[in-house]
């Protein structure tokens, strides 16, 4: 099978390519910069480009089996730049006939299984306050996403780590008390990898943490 990454040289999107190479799928990763990733490999080709380029994202896309996204605001974001470039990848995911997409988000971006909950709450108000820009991408990127007709997985996440991938994920809603609020990035990308062929998350967004 055949996986295209976005986000591909943050932590969690390098978790995601070296996780899917060793599981066995060949992967495309979309870059700004590939001396940013580091990584070769014979499963592993690496796609320059820019999230403006149309032409280059659906290239990416093509032939790929599930598209996944560790693309995220940065505090200074401005524009809605990765919004637009969301709203690329999905049409060229539509273009080329390829209905799985998986992206990383968080609680600011809510769903209608989640419940009162006062710590995500003020957690996603902070954001809200101090890093509008951000909170506003996280909000329109989310919207962006269910609007379309893929079936995506949006899975939510609040604070991440570097520890080593354990393997235990666990999955719920804000508000239900089944979730906590950290996890390692290894595991997120276990989770991702996980959901490629497993359709039980299809057009939700659950929380996960470990």
């Amino acid at each position: 099978m055949k996986l295209a990454i976005f986000g591909a040289t943050g932590k969690t999107g390098k978790q995601l390519v070296e996780q899917a190479i060793s599981t066995g799928y060949e992967v495309t990763a979309f870059v700004r910069n590939p001396a940013k990733l580091g990584l070769k490999n014979e499963r592993l080709t690496i796609m320059q480009g820019e999230l403006t380029d149309r032409e280059k994202i659906e290239l990416a896309v093509t032939g790929a089996d599930a598209v996944l996204s560790a693309l995220g605001p940065r505090g200074n974001s401005r524009g809605k730049s990765l919004t637009q470039g969301i709203q690329n990848i999905i049409a060229a995911m539509q273009q080329q006939g390829v209905r799985r997409l998986i992206i990383i988000s968080t609680p600011s971006a809510s769903d209608p299984n989640d419940h009162p909950d006062f710590k995500i709450k003020f957690l996603a108000g902070l954001v809200r306050l101090v890093i509008r820009p951000a909170y506003e991408e996280i909000t329109s990127i989310a919207q962006a996403v269910r609007k379309s007709d893929l079936d995506w997985t949006i899975v939510r996440v609040v604070m991440l780590n570097d520890k080593p991938k354990s393997s235990k994920v666990r999955v719920a809603y804000v508000g239900t008390g089944d979730v906590g609020i950290q996890i390692s990035r290894a595991d997120i990308a276990y989770f991702m990898l996980n959901q490629v062929q497993n359709s039980k998350y299809i057009r939700k967004a659950p929380v996960i943490s470990n």
